[in-house]
């Protein structure tokens, strides 16, 4: 056995071993479902980054990257993480709250509803499943790269390997994994790029070459690489579509199941908001590490074919042995921790949401772990009878709940108007536009532009069908008692020492942008300009943009940062009345 294979099967049978020890500890739905209500910081923050960075960040983004679009997958970046402060603040904390064991739960008890748990149950089913299956070939085909399995084989290895330790411990146990997968994937990376950046000389040698580089031009510029062979002929176009994605994609991260019911599983409300926190800065930093990791391999070899392959090739063909599957376990990690959580999710909803089985916990977590089984024999089976495709199926199953979801979530807090109709209503056609147009797009029937991006169409469409369906019916006394108890912060929220603490987390963020910012306008913008300006007459007319760029970066942790420290001190340092305060969409 290789050293690659050894070193995969080993981290593993870690994770299996951390899966079996949890599941020890699941004594009924609660453990299952939420892991007790008790997870800390680092554990909610670790599955947050875990269960978001699966294998297409280091597959589909960091292909795109090493082809020369690394900086709109910064520009993405920079915006979506807002997502993560933004959720926490107006959804999360109060989905918490709620004490549900689901999000299409909270719904269905927010709107006092059984419809709408069962259509948010659905869309969990078929958009999460077909993330699933995306993961699951994605992990695969990093097993076939740098080992001599076949395809089939290693989408059964992969299939077993999340199934084991999901099946048997539940939320316990995904927590507990994500936590170690997140630890090893972002030293992985870290240690990577190290090591790939000394090989090229430095990292001032290696901005300053890829500046000039003839290769591919542009491939580090603000805009990243334009023309013909792109999706986009002008700066404004690929900004736009930066822009328009991270919107999207922040709404993701802000209400889509796999992120926001990790706040289920959080100790408080105070952990939530430092989770969401850390989170933030933790993914503008790692995706700064894999972008620049991709784009530098460019200096090796510019002509990598499938470009999604990149890091997968550094490791086999650059790196030192260990540190080379050091890296390929990291990758496999980010694919097997969202493969966990989205399997946990699907079965979850499947037994809670749809069926809606009879209150007897042994019976329920018997049957809950059955049906897991059975989405993942029927995801396993799809896997090795369909020809892979990986990148469509996750941009289309990943954005599909920030569609459907995005408007009720934050109006089911926020607005005392919206009503049952205009809940189910909005949901449902937020995700049949989302669903129609990609349909029509991946048929070549129609290419949307930019603008008309599935995603932001859908969200939009929801809202109108809020805002227009709502009027015509009348908000139950159930519903208004519901939410207005939603609003009314639980005693122990209260505490003066936990707000403090809380209050360190944003603090942080505002100096981590500034660092941030400083740094990338020392190392980034700086050596681009001193190389432009080498290769050009024009002198301190260029890398205007990069500046911007470098610069920018940091800005959302800075807002962000002011943001939850003007929050935290509003909510929970009175009385939170601003129940009484959203009278209106």
């Amino acid at each position: 056995m290789g050293s690659f294979s050894l070193t995969m099967v080993l981290s593993v049978m870690i994770y299996l071993g951390a899966g079996w020890y949890a599941g020890r500890k699941v004594r009924n739905l609660d453990d299952y479902f939420v892991a007790g209500r008790n997870a800390p910081t680092l554990l909610i923050l670790g599955t947050l980054i875990a269960s978001f960075m699966s294998t297409n960040g280091f597959i589909g983004e960091a292909g795109m990257s090493y082809r020369g679009h690394g900086p709109l997958i910064i520009i993405m970046t920079a915006v979506n993480c807002m997502g993560y402060v933004v959720g926490a603040l107006f959804f999360g904390r109060y989905l918490r709250r709620s004490q549900e064991l689901t999000v299409p739960a909270f719904f269905g008890a927010r709107f006092q509803s059984q419809r709408i748990q069962t259509l948010a149950g659905l869309s969990i089913v078929v958009g999460l499943s077909g993330y699933l299956l995306a993961v699951t070939w994605g992990v695969a085909l990093i097993i076939t790269q740098v080992t001599d399995l076949s395809e089939p084989i290693a989408i059964i290895l992969v299939w077993i390997s999340y199934m084991l330790f999901t099946l048997y411990s539940g939320s316990k146990g995904v927590i507990l994994t994500d936590t170690l997968m997140f630890i090893l994937f972002t030293t992985a990376a870290v240690v990577a790029l190290s090591f790939l950046v000394s090989l090229n000389g430095g990292w001032f040698a290696s901005i300053e070459a890829l500046a000039v580089f003839e290769a591919k031009p542009d491939v580090i510029a603000w805009h990243g690489v334009l023309g013909p062979e792109t999706r986009w002929d002008t700066p404004g176009e690929a900004i736009l579509w930066a822009l328009i994605l991270g919107v999207a994609w922040g709404i993701v991260v802000a209400v889509s199941p796999w992120q926001s019911s990790r706040y289920l599983i959080a100790r408080s409300e105070h952990v939530v908001i430092r989770s969401a926190c850390g989170a933030a800065i933790i993914m503008l930093l790692l995706y700064l590490v894999t972008t620049f990791c991709a784009a530098i391999i460019n200096l090796s070899d510019p002509n990598i074919k499938p470009p999604e392959s990149v890091i997968i090739w550094a490791a086999v063909n650059q790196l030192p042995t260990f540190l080379g599957a050091l890296l390929a376990c990291g990758i496999l990690a980010a694919g097997l921790s969202s493969a966990s959580t989205f399997l946990s999710l699907v079965g979850f909803s499947l037994s809670n949401d749809i069926l809606k089985l009879a209150e007897n916990n042994k019976i329920q977590l018997r049957v809950t772990r059955l049906t897991m089984l059975l989405i993942g024999l029927i995801v396993i089976t799809l896997a090795l009878a369909l020809p892979s495709n990986i990148f469509w199926i996750t941009y289309f199953a990943g954005p599909l709940f920030a569609s459907s979801w995005g408007a009720v979530a934050f109006m089911s807090i926020w607005s005392s108007r919206i009503t049952e109709a205009g809940a189910f209503w909005g949901m449902a056609s937020g995700f049949l536009v989302n669903v129609g147009m990609n349909l029509l797009s991946l048929n070549n029937i129609v290419e949307w532009p930019v603008i008309f991006d599935p995603i932001l169409v859908g969200a939009c469409a929801s809202f109108l069908t809020v805002v227009s369906v709502s009027p015509f019916g009348r908000v139950s006394t159930g519903e208004a008692d519901y939410r207005r108890a939603l609003h009314q912060p639980p005693a122990g929220e209260l505490d003066s020492r936990e707000i403090r603490r809380t209050l360190v987390w944003p603090s942080f963020m505002i100096l981590v942008g500034f660092v941030i910012s400083s740094l990338l306008f020392i190392f980034y913008a700086e050596p681009y300009l001193q190389a432009q300006q080498e290769a050009s007459e024009e002198i301190g007319t260029l890398a205007i943009g990069e500046t911007f760029l470098a610069i920018g970066y940091g800005l959302p942790l800075i807002f962000a940062g002011f943001l939850v420290l003007k929050a935290v001190k509003k909510f929970y340092g009175k009385q939170d009345q601003s129940a009484t305060r959203t009278d209106s969409l």
